[in-house]
């Protein structure tokens, strides 16, 4: 039998945004409805132990394209400006003050190689139908020639600002149903052609806003009765952002809510684009792949937001873990669980791996492949031991290491810092790093992580360096570049009033 991977499989990456590994109904939360991403796991593997590698969109997603981390690429925060040209937009998104942190277009990953151009060189139809958020929005970018967008990050979900042929416009419709619509117009097109096709679902849910008014009736409604009890109910964290929301009384159902129905929403759409497959006779031979940028507390530590819900921000398991399912009915044998430790600085490695295109520089990635864990065969990397069971995460000037046993999170240059022994603590509940009896694995950790950023770091974007608070990204990072220091500073000095 030839190998499936020979054929040139299909690929389809669905990229939701915030949500958390527990958003889930077959991650085991009874409350939430996703039946197509549930029997999307059951046709193949799902991670139990994923991670992003940063808990906020923008570098995450620029650490899945480029397989390196945010001190390697330089996208440290949100992208707050540098999507759009402000003075060539329409005079209804002026005056609608939701694009006022715009000035001119800047490419963020200009000069970083993403996979979508490698595999655009080899021969696939590259399509992206939802968010980018990774600069310049009206030019397609990286290998993509069907390019469907949003102009920002974030969006009204009844009128999002989105980018068609290049033109920036709000419009009138549920934007979960829009990206949806647009992949099913990208997968119909692609009937005519013999060509093997990627198409990025970058769906804006379940990010906020998570009002009523924002999500559809009939499925917000039919959480009513829901008791939320799948997420703890826990007092404000004494660092959460100003700009998070506090989930108490009634908002905090409120926020469940919306959240919930987001999840469900996409899901529905989601089902839409597996039945698509199906009909047009390809899902077999198609690797579905379904993943979230980074994780998301909904009154998780007292948190609701990210890795940014908190200041200094934080890299709570809630926050840094994400669902991570991957199909291919043609080669990967369904209904498993995966439970070792991986990131999304692996998914570039490993998709190359799986198609057998050559992956450049490979030794200068931190990743490492996991194809072999797809199949079902033994991982010789694993076996032996060059894949230590090791996960590392960066958001500006935090930094963390995290083992099957231990979490180490560090803080430049003054902290504070934390330990948790998640053997004991798998809540991370109780912090050890003021307790003298874990001085010395504080320290073996310490210099794990420093020799591993060390490794894998630009000098000249070292995220320790940069000031990223959080509250977004306004230029470049790197010498000339450090547009964020006045806006941090700004915002900083207003906390203190």
């Amino acid at each position: 039998m030839n190998d499936p991977r020979k054929q040139n499989p299909n690929i389809v990456f669905i990229l939701s945004d915030d949500q958390g590994a527990w958003a889930l109904g077959c991650a085991g939360n009874k409350e939430i409805r996703t039946p197509h991403l549930d029997g999307l796991a059951g046709s193949g593997i799902r991670f139990a132990n994923f991670f992003c590698v940063s808990p906020v969109c923008s570098p995450a997603r620029a650490s899945i394209l480029t397989g390196r981390i945010p001190s390697a690429h330089g996208v440290h925060d949100w992208i707050r400006s540098g999507n759009v040209d402000y003075e060539s937009l329409p005079t209804s998104l002026k005056q609608s003050n939701v694009l006022s942190s715009e000035k001119k277009p800047i490419e963020y990953l200009q000069g970083q190689l993403a996979y979508t151009e490698l595999l655009a060189d080899h021969g696939y139809v590259c399509g992206l139908s939802g968010k980018w958020h990774l600069g310049d929005s009206i030019r397609p970018q990286k290998g993509f020639s069907h390019w469907f967008t949003l102009a920002r990050g974030g969006c009204d979900y009844y009128k999002p600002d989105t980018v068609r042929n290049g033109r920036v416009a709000f419009e009138d419709h549920y934007i979960t149903n829009l990206i949806s619509d647009d992949a099913l117009v990208f997968l119909e097109e692609q009937r005519s052609t013999d060509a093997p096709f990627y198409l990025g679902v970058h769906y804006t849910a379940p990010h906020s806003p998570w009002e009523r008014e924002q999500h559809p009736s009939e499925i917000y409604d039919s959480y009513e009765a829901c008791a939320f009890e799948s997420v703890p109910d826990m007092p404000a964290h004494p660092w959460l952002a100003a700009t998070a929301p506090r989930g108490e009384g009634k908002l905090r159902k409120e926020l469940l809510q919306g959240y919930y129905a987001a999840v469900t929403a996409m899901d529905q759409g989601i089902g839409r684009i597996l039945d698509k497959l199906k009909a047009m006779g390809v899902r077999d031979n198609t690797l579905v792949i379904f993943s979230s940028d980074n994780g998301m507390n909904m009154g998780h530590h007292g948190i609701w937001g990210k890795g940014n819900g908190t200041f200094p921000q934080n890299m709570f398991d809630t926050s840094v873990k994400v669902p991570m399912i991957i199909s291919h009915p043609a080669a990967i044998p369904g209904g498993r669980v995966c439970e070792e430790l991986l990131s999304h600085y692996d998914v570039f490695p490993t998709l190359l791996d799986y198609l057998d295109i050559p992956c450049p520089a490979v030794d200068s990635l931190p990743g490492r492949s996991f194809a072999s864990v797809l199949q079902g065969l033994p991982d010789p990397q694993r076996e032996s031991n060059h894949r230590p069971v090791v996960v590392f995460d960066e958001y500006g000037p935090v930094r963390m290491i995290r083992t099957t046993e231990w979490k180490y999170v560090h803080r430049y240059p003054y902290g504070p810092h934390e330990l948790y022994h998640l053997a004991d603590d798998p809540d991370e509940e109780r912090n050890l790093v003021e307790e003298p009896l874990y001085a010395d694995t504080c320290r073996r950790l310490k210099a794990q992580l420093t020799d591993w950023f060390v490794q894998y770091t630009d000098p000249t974007l070292d995220g320790t360096h940069e000031a990223v608070s959080g509250f977004g990204q306004l230029n470049l990072a790197g010498p000339g570049g450090r547009g964020n220091e006045a806006f941090v500073q700004t915002e900083l000095s207003k906390r203190r009033r």
